[in-house]
């Protein structure tokens, strides 16, 4: 893929004015929504902030390349701005950024990752960025990237040539010494091993011998680790030193260094920020640094390296690792926490579209029913909704083998959903040893059990790898239809048949506990998940009090589902509140912004206020807390329920006592509102304008 196959001239902004970074990225991003590439523009550009809480993308020289994979990415897209001034995105080397190039790439795909890393290389000559950035329009831009392309696919290929000569020259070079050392072995005939003037050879005979080999790697995989090994390369050519550079990139390892490659360097450069394999570098003088530093500093890196003062890198027994010293390293650690949270939120946004489907089928035939013809079956009475009963409580009864399997599958992946889902049927059933052979009748474990199934499941899978692995390759195909759902099932199944009865009570003291909270326990319990929502707007307590609201509905307790959901619902229409009403409180850029925080709060898209919330966490958030509190306090106190886990105002038709919740939903988001008019400060018009 070439960078112009992703890059065209309807992306490309010239001399455009931008006060600040977020006006900056703003300005890409609408750029890339408006070419058709994402589907979601605050869903993509809460990615890009994401991915910046990690480190600043701008990499110095006046260039910022921010970048995000995001599920709102339809396909790859590289969007291009040179602006009229630079702004400060916080670069390593304290320039301010006026070369801009926005990535968006969507989940689950690579195909970006060899012409980002040409671009990479291509932005390191200083020559075409300033031709970039005098630009007069898009068409000229992208002729001069096309230019530089060419350029550089000749030059490689004269290396390549150059290389292929080099190796060609050193296989007769070795041939002559061979026959050169045979003849003299023959001669000589008072010694029974090599010629003292001979011995084998130095080099690595037919291959290419580096001084230098370096590994480059970041928490993203994408801009700084190819920028990194372009310069590094570039630097190499520069001190005529041999350099070969392993990328650590999103796509996985490219240019691996070989043991060849290890044994006959002389030294080796770690420029990471996140873990690398290290091992096999034992005994060898090491550097390691941060990759900005093998962006900005690579001939340093290379001059320290060959001078023989490194130290020589020991790795610990056992280990099989190290990490280079970047500011991130510990970010790209994943840890267990991190691998059982993703497989949770695997499971979660896989079985919320049955919850969702079902809930509300279910609910509109709560609704379109005759309570007084008998309340007994209230729901099926009429043909119609009992039509829609039926295929709701079909979909509905999935969600917990859904949630087991895909945990499991986020563990162990697809061998690991048929174990998953089949310990989810169990834990929802609660079938047990004593309810088969006693006949007693089985006690569903619920959405506890299931969590617990889905684990069980995903770890069972990769311990039945692990002991098969030692089977015959000639097994291999066997195995993912065989053995792993005959035993990944089985062990499962027993399992799952010895605990439910302890699940089965666990989940039945807990449904009771919730159903026979008093109205006071309930309004507090209202305030705390609804307050959860705002906290951290996506993040883990954010996600933990969204699944606690969605098991609520499995066990029957919808009023908890109500207070999760006005309480996400509440943030983005407060500050839209507060930019319309309240405007010399917020920038020029925040109201122009505002307006679309009413139809994310309506839709529940809490998301819409992290923009707010991450340029000023400590006024915005607490209002955000104490409106969303109220609101799913009200909720809870005035018995609001709701059989859906999403739809925001969509959904408003099937929830119980809905004008209500509707009045809870308004006063809380007023509350945030005022909280936001007191506590920020006002801003004089020069300031806000210039913010």
């Amino acid at each position: 893929m070439k960078i112009t196959d992703i890059l065209t001239s309807n992306k490309i902004l010239i001399k455009a004015d931008a006060q600040d970074q977020k006006e900056a990225m703003d300005l890409l991003a609408a750029v890339q929504f408006s070419s058709g590439a994402i589907s979601d523009l605050e869903v993509y550009k809460k990615a890009l902030w994401d991915r910046e809480a990690k480190g600043t993308t701008s990499v110095g020289m006046g260039l910022a390349v921010p970048h995000a994979k995001s599920d709102a990415v339809k396909s790859v897209s590289l969007a291009a701005a040179t602006l009229t001034h630079g702004v400060d995105c916080k670069s390593r080397d304290g320039t301010l950024a006026d070369l801009w190039f926005m990535i968006a790439a969507p989940v689950g795909s690579d195909d970006h990752l060899d012409a980002l890393a040409q671009l990479m290389g291509l932005l390191m000559d200083q020559e075409l960025a300033a031709k970039l950035r005098a630009a007069d329009n898009p068409d000229d831009f992208i002729t001069l990237i096309d230019e530089a392309e060419k350029i550089k696919e000749a030059r490689d290929r004269e290396e390549e040539e150059e290389a292929a000569k080099r190796m060609a020259a050193k296989k007769a070079q070795k041939a002559e010494e061979e026959k050169r050392l045979a003849q003299e072995a023959a001669q000589t005939s008072d010694t029974s091993g090599p010629s003292a003037k001979g011995g084998h050879p130095t080099g690595q005979g037919a291959g290419e011998v580096y001084r230098i080999l370096a590994v480059t790697a970041c928490p993203t995989g994408i801009a700084h680790t190819y920028m990194a090994s372009a310069a590094l390369q570039q630097a190499g050519v520069k001190l005529h030193v041999p350099i070969k550079v392993e990328t650590n990139g999103a796509s996985g390892i490219d240019h691996p260094l070989s043991e060849e490659d290890i044994a006959a360097a002389e030294a080796i450069i770690v420029a990471a920020d996140k873990k690398v394999e290290t091992a096999r570098f034992n005994g060898k003088r090491v550097l390691f640094t941060k990759v900005a530093d093998g962006i900005h500093k690579p001939e340093e890196l290379i001059n320290t390296a060959l001078k023989g003062d490194v130290p020589v890198y020991s790795e610990q027994k056992g280990a099989g690792s190290a990490i280079g010293t970047g500011e991130s390293a510990d970010e790209a650690t994943d840890s267990l926490v991190r691998t059982l949270y993703k497989a949770l939120m695997n499971g979660v946004s896989h079985m919320l579209p049955f919850v969702i489907g079902g809930g509300i089928l279910i609910a509109l035939a709560f609704l379109f029913d005759d309570y007084s013809i008998n309340p007994s079956s209230f729901g099926s009475n009429k043909p119609f909704p009992r039509i829609l009963n039926s295929i709701g409580g079909t979909a509905f009864s999935m969600m917990l083998p859904i949630l087991a399997g895909f945990i499991a599958m986020g563990l162990a992946d697809r061998p690991g959903l048929a174990p998953g889902v089949v310990g989810g049927i169990l834990a929802k059933e609660g079938v047990s040893f004593t309810s088969l052979l006693s006949g007693s009748p089985p006690v569903s474990g619920g959405f506890l059990a299931a969590l617990l199934a889905g684990f069980i499941a995903g770890y069972a899978v990769l311990a039945i790898k692990k002991i098969t692995d030692p089977l015959p390759k000639s097994l291999s195909g066997i195995k993912p239809v065989f053995f792993f759902p005959l035993f990944g099932t089985l062990v499962v199944g027993l399992i799952m048949l010895s605990i439910n009865p302890v699940m089965g009570l666990l989940n039945s003291l807990l449904t009771s506990g919730l159903t026979s909270m008093g109205s006071s326990s309930k309004i507090l319990l209202g305030c705390l998940l609804a307050g959860m929502m705002s906290t951290d707007m996506g993040g883990p307590f954010n996600k933990a009090a969204y699944v606690f609201g969605t098991a609520s509905i499995a066990s029957g307790n919808t009023d908890i589902m109500a207070a999760v959901m006005i309480g996400g619902m509440t943030p983005p229409i407060s500050i839209a509140l507060g930019t319309t009403f309240f405007k010399n409180k917020f920038t020029e850029l925040e109201r122009r912004s505002g307006p679309v925080n009413y139809i994310m709060g309506l839709c529940f898209i809490t998301e819409g206020a992290i923009p707010y919330a991450a340029s000023d966490p400590l006024r915005v958030i607490p209002s955000c807390i104490a409106g969303s509190a109220l609101a799913g306090g009200l909720s809870m106190a005035w018995g609001c329920t709701l059989m859906a886990p999403h739809g925001g105002i969509f959904v408003f038709p099937v929830v119980g006592k809905p004008l209500l919740y509707l009045l809870a939903l308004i006063l809380g988001s007023v509350l945030g509102m005022i909280l936001l008019a007191i506590l920020k400060p006002t801003l004089t018009a020069a300031k806000s304008a210039a913010e």
